[in-house]
């Protein structure tokens, strides 16, 4: 018989255990962003699993997103990329899937969003708003050098020639003044600090931050999550001048390199919105974008949620906010991000 519960520690090894060992599954599955949520946004997770004797058959990752004064969602997973259940049989996610619309039911949210990479529910709408970028690892570094596309390659010794260096631990620091100056000149709120040095305490022996620099000066940075045999560059961020040495593209290589020295095999450019200059960026790199298939389960209000940039309101906000003093930004921004999740 299948019986559904609920995690109440958090992180849990057998849940882990059960995503490690199971090929659907991501790292964004992991019992620590549970964690995550709780600690920076005081949000409660509802972890559900589904067990049969004793052993687990499935688990689906939810956090309770709050809002002040609207409804709030439940969402798997927040600040994730891909959520959703990972099941060992189809029955078992279904259950899985079942109990989280009652759930979202019961504590009456606006909507249940699941981050699914493949359409799995029917009865669910559907956002083609996002696309993954993923892409093999060779073994020899210089045929993983030869495999970008001719332009990029350009780009990535323009960096070599300006004698950029990179470093690889966990300078949250560092990384921080870079990652809040990108996010206001790109127009986006940053998140608080605390997300990343927790993402740093949980996840410390999977997870590097990368800075580079030019003459002692850093110009760039990312934050890297690694899970079985694939690198995920998540966070990254960097100066103006970063542009000028093609310290991004620099970046990105010395990560592939990196990586592939450590045995990694699979390169995840996490997602982009379609349209936009991240987009095209992987791209460039000769990523294929692959279609993300994020499910709502709408329960009050019409359609379905959006962040699309292209919206007149989310442009009209970016340009305010590009505007805006870098210490000013910084301290705002941690205080409406919640609702970047």
């Amino acid at each position: 018989m299948i019986t559904v519960g609920r995690l109440t520690e958090f992180p849990d090894k057998r849940w882990n255990d059960f995503v490690l060992n199971t090929p659907q599954a991501t790292c964004f599955h992991l019992s620590e962003w549970a964690a995550l949520s709780k600690i920076v946004c005081g949000w409660e997770p509802h972890y559900l699993f589904a067990e049969e004797n004793g052993t687990l058959q499935a688990v689906l990752p939810l956090v309770h997103v709050t809002r002040r004064m609207a409804r709030g969602a439940l969402v798997s997973t927040p600040f994730c990329v891909y959520g959703g259940a990972v099941a060992a049989d189809d029955r078992c996610r279904k259950i899985l899937e079942n109990a989280a619309g009652e759930l979202a039911r019961d504590i009456d949210v606006a909507y249940l969003e699941v981050r699914q990479v493949t359409q799995t529910n029917p009865r669910w709408q559907s956002s083609d708003l996002y696309s993954s970028f993923k892409k093999p690892l060779l073994d020899d570094i210089d045929a993983n050098f030869a495999a970008i596309p001719r332009k990029q390659r350009a780009m990535v010794r323009k960096g070599i020639r300006a004698e950029l260096t990179a470093t690889y631990g966990h300078d949250v620091a560092t990384f921080y003044e870079l990652f809040v100056l990108s996010m206001r000149n790109l127009g986006t709120r940053v998140y608080p600090r605390e997300l990343i040095s927790t993402l740093v305490s949980l996840f410390r022996d999977k997870l590097e931050i990368s800075i580079i620099e030019r003459q002692g000066r850093p110009l760039a940075g990312v934050l890297s999550l690694y899970f079985r045999d694939e690198v995920l560059p998540y966070y990254a961020g960097g100066v103006p001048d970063a542009r000028i040495y093609a310290a991004f593209d620099f970046m990105y290589w010395d990560l592939m390199r990196h990586a592939v020295g450590n045995g990694v095999r699979e390169f995840d450019f996490g997602r982009s919105m379609r349209g936009s200059g991240a987009f095209a960026f992987k791209k460039n790199w000769g990523f294929e974008p692959q279609q993300l298939r994020y499910q709502y389960d709408v329960i009050h209000g019409r359609g379905l949620p959006t962040m699309d940039p292209d919206k007149a309101r989310f442009k009209v906000l970016a340009a305010i906010w590009r505007k805006l003093p870098v210490p000013v930004a910084n301290m705002l921004g941690p205080v409406v991000s919640r609702r970047l999740y």
